[in-house]
C-alpha cells in the first residue's frame, strides 16, 4: 500500500515537471530560436510530439515520464549556450556603455547618461564623463517609479555626495532599435543586462515628466562606508559587463534582485523576501528591516516621500536634485 502510494506521488510529481517542462521549453524554442518563426514553430510542435509519443509509448508509465525529460534537457544545454552580446544595434538611450577607472578614492566614469528630453522619445543626446570622490559620500537613496500596476516597481539607487550632484544608476535591458519590452520575453534570452549611469534629472524627470509615473524617494539608513562598499560594487560590475555581457533574467536577474546582490556584499540583510520580487511593496520590507525612517508610520512616510509633483516642477532645473528632496524625511539615525 505504501509503496503503491509512493509510486503515484512520484508520478504526479514527474508529470507536473515534464508538464512544466515542456511548456518552458515550447517556450524558448519560439522565442530564443531560430529568427525564422515558421522554423521555430517546427521545432516546438517536434518536441512537443517527441514527448508526448515517449509518455505514450514507454512503458512503465515512469519511464516514459523520465524518457520525455530527455529532450527537455536538450533545449535547455542549448538555451543555455545562447551568448550575451554588447554590439547589437541598441536603442540611443543604452546605446553607450559605461567605463569606470579607479584612482585611490576618485573614480571617473565615462557615458554617464544625461540627456535633454522634449518627450519620452525625442531627446537630445549627451553622454558625459565625470569624476566623484567616495570619501565625499553622504548617502544613498532608492527610488521606486509606478508605471501602473501597485504591485510591481522600478528600482533606482542613487548616491547622494557632499560635493557634487548625485549619481544614479538603474538596472534595466539592453533593448535593440525596434525592440520593446515584455515580461515574458524578460524570463528568456531576450535582453542583457545593462547599467544605466545617469544624471538624476535624466532617470526620474524622464520617469515623472514624460511617461507619467508616480516616484517615491526614500533615504537608506545605512552608514556611508556601506553605501560607498555598494556603490564600488556596481562600480566593478559595470566594468566587468563591459567586457562580459551578462543576460538580464525578470525573475533572477532584474532591477531589484541585482539590488540585493550588491548590498549583500557591501555588508547588508541578506533574507529572501517575497517583496523582492513584488517590488511595489520594497518600502514596506525596507521599513520592516528598519533600512528607512520607522518613527512616522509607513503611510505617512510614503504620502512625503512621494516627489512626482516636485519633479514635474523641477523639470530641466540644474538644482533638480536639491529640489526634489526638500521636505522629505531624513534619516532618523543609523
Amino acid at each position: 500500500m505504501i509503496r503503491r502510494a509512493l509510486r503515484i506521488l512520484t508520478t504526479v510529481l514527474l508529470s507536473a515537471i515534464v508538464l512544466a517542462g515542456v511548456a518552458w521549453a515550447l517556450l524558448a524554442l519560439w522565442l530564443d530560436g531560430p529568427d525564422s518563426k515558421m522554423l521555430a514553430g517546427t521545432l516546438a510542435v517536434a518536441l512537443l510530439l517527441v514527448c508526448i509519443l515517449l509518455v505514450a509509448l514507454v512503458r512503465p508509465l515512469l519511464r516514459g515520464l523520465v524518457a520525455a525529460l530527455l529532450p527537455i534537457v536538450a533545449v535547455a544545454v542549448w538555451w543555455g549556450s545562447i551568448a550575451p552580446s554588447n554590439t547589437r544595434d541598441w536603442t540611443p538611450e543604452v546605446a553607450h556603455a559605461a567605463r569606470i577607472t579607479f584612482e585611490g578614492s576618485r573614480v571617473t566614469i565615462h557615458n554617464v547618461r544625461n540627456f535633454k528630453y522634449r518627450s519620452e522619445s525625442d531627446y537630445e543626446q549627451h553622454w558625459e564623463t565625470r569624476s566623484y570622490n567616495l570619501d565625499r559620500i553622504r548617502a544613498v537613496d532608492l527610488f521606486l517609479s509606478f508605471w501602473g500596476p501597485t504591485h510591481i516597481a522600478h528600482t533606482i539607487v542613487s548616491w547622494e555626495f557632499d560635493d557634487g550632484q548625485p549619481l544614479a544608476i538603474s538596472i534595466e535591458t539592453r533593448k535593440e532599435k525596434g525592440e520593446s519590452y515584455s515580461a515574458l520575453r524578460g524570463f528568456f534570452r531576450q535582453y542583457e543586462l545593462y547599467y544605466v549611469v545617469a544624471d538624476e534629472r535624466d532617470l526620474i524627470g524622464l520617469r515623472t515628466n514624460y511617461r507619467g509615473e508616480q516616484v517615491y524617494l526614500y533615504r537608506m539608513q545605512v552608514p556611508p562606508s556601506q553605501a560607498r562598499a555598494m556603490l564600488v560594487d556596481y562600480l566593478n560590475e559595470i566594468n566587468r559587463l563591459a567586457d562580459h555581457p551578462r543576460w538580464y533574467n525578470a525573475l533572477t536577474q532584474n532591477c531589484t534582485t541585482t539590488i540585493r546582490e550588491h548590498a549583500l556584499k557591501a555588508g547588508g540583510e541578506g533574507r529572501l523576501d517575497w517583496r523582492l520580487l513584488a517590488t511595489g511593496h520594497v518600502d514596506q520590507l525596507l521599513y520592516e528591516r528598519r533600512l528607512i525612517r520607522t518613527d512616522l508610520p509607513l503611510a505617512s512616510l510614503r504620502a512625503q516621500s512621494n516627489i512626482t509633483e516636485k519633479a514635474k516642477a523641477a523639470d530641466e532645473s540644474p538644482d533638480f536634485s536639491a529640489r526634489i528632496r526638500q521636505g522629505l524625511p531624513n534619516s532618523d539615525g543609523w
